[in-house]
């Protein structure tokens, strides 16, 4: 189970302004591009500035993204905007942006940069595991139990808990390495169903 999963639902609520966009001539990669920038400009404002209190970006922005890239993918499959340079662009995107809103958490001061680092580098892996599934003839993996919009709903409450309570970053070798355990089993899990579906 993964958040993935009710993506559907919330499409649904984004679809009334879907129309709305497109009769405004905004495209489906220009939506990826404000996604990838955002993420750039959080990430550094973060990581400039590891001031606890800034740490309520991260989850208001995270959910901003999460509806961005629900609104791209709609904008190309309804409107006819799919491209090889938006696929291109949705995966090095996503990886991009994964590591620009994650990394500062390596800046707080109870933070283990390493298992910071360690983290973003399984998050690229399972994004890799899941693009390498269509390689083999299988669709392209989603599966949990820590998948892209898994691990945003995980590090915007923790950077939520930092705004509010900003002695919880204490905790952050817990957060960090059960995740990463996380990733671990879900590039397993996006191996193992890519060979499953493949055959």
């Amino acid at each position: 189970m993964t958040l993935y999963d009710i993506k559907p639902k919330f499409q649904s609520l984004l679809r009334p302004g879907l129309k709305w966009l497109y009769q405004k001539g905004v495209t489906a990669n220009q939506v990826t591009l404000a996604a990838l920038i955002g993420s750039l400009l959080v990430g550094v404002i973060l990581t400039l500035f590891p001031d606890p209190a800034l740490f309520l970006l991260l989850p208001f922005f995270l959910f901003f993204r999460m509806a961005l890239n629900a609104i791209d993918g709609m904008l190309a499959r309804e409107y006819n905007q799919q491209s090889r340079l938006g696929a291109l662009l949705n995966e090095v995107g996503d990886v991009v942006s994964d590591a620009a809103l994650y990394l500062p958490f390596a800046f707080l001061p109870s933070a283990s940069p390493i298992l910071v680092v360690v983290f973003v580098l399984l998050a690229v892996l399972t994004e890799f595991c899941g693009v390498l599934a269509q390689t083999i003839g299988s669709p392209r993996g989603y599966s949990g139990p820590l998948g892209k919009s898994d691990r945003a709903l995980l590090l915007g409450a923790f950077g939520l808990c930092i705004f509010i309570w900003p002695e919880s970053q204490s905790y952050s070798v817990w957060v960090f390495t059960i995740a990463s355990l996380l990733l671990i089993w879900t590039s397993v899990n996006r191996c193992r169903n890519a060979l499953k579906q493949g055959i």
